[in-house]
Parts: C-alpha cells; sequence; structure tokens
C-alpha cells in the first residue's frame, strides 16, 4: 500500500479511537437523572415506526421490481402497423 493509504487508514483508526472514548465517556458519566417512563415509551414507539417503515418501503421495492414497474418503457408499435395493411 501507498503512503496515502496509510495515511488513510490511520486517520480513520484515530477517529474510531476517538469516538469510542467519546461514547464510552458518556456512557460512564453517571450523573445524569434517569429516562422518564414517556421517553422510554416514545423512543420504543418512534423506533418501531420507523422499522415499520424501512421495511414497508423495501416490500414495495421488492414488489415492484418483480412486477416490471422498475423496467424501461417499450413502445409496441406492433398494432398500428397489422391495421395498416
Amino acid at each position: 500500500m501507498r503512503i496515502g493509504a496509510w495515511s488513510l487508514v490511520a486517520a480513520l483508526l484515530a477517529l474510531l479511537a476517538g469516538v469510542g472514548w467519546y461514547a464510552y465517556s458518556g456512557l460512564t458519566a453517571g450523573s445524569a437523572p434517569p429516562m422518564p417512563v414517556e421517553g422510554i415509551i416514545a423512543l420504543a414507539a418512534g423506533a418501531t415506526v420507523s422499522l415499520i417503515v424501512g421495511v414497508g418501503l423495501m416490500a414495495l421495492v421488492f414488489y415492484s421490481s418483480r412486477h416490471g414497474y422498475d423496467d424501461l418503457p417499450t413502445r409496441d408499435d406492433s398494432d398500428e402497423t397489422e391495421q395498416r395493411d
């Protein structure tokens, strides 16, 4: 690998270490009050709705792909030429 690739890997590993340290320090701070029950309910509802929307959209993608809605449009002039003859 070239020096540019090594420096990119080093920079990405440094970013990963920084994010890991930040997450660890945020999770172990312990000075914040616990999340209220309403917050937990809102978090669960939001995650559930997001999951339902994601699954529904992926189902629509597969449905449209399987039924030909994603195909390129084609022009069929065979009916017009048969009527002229």
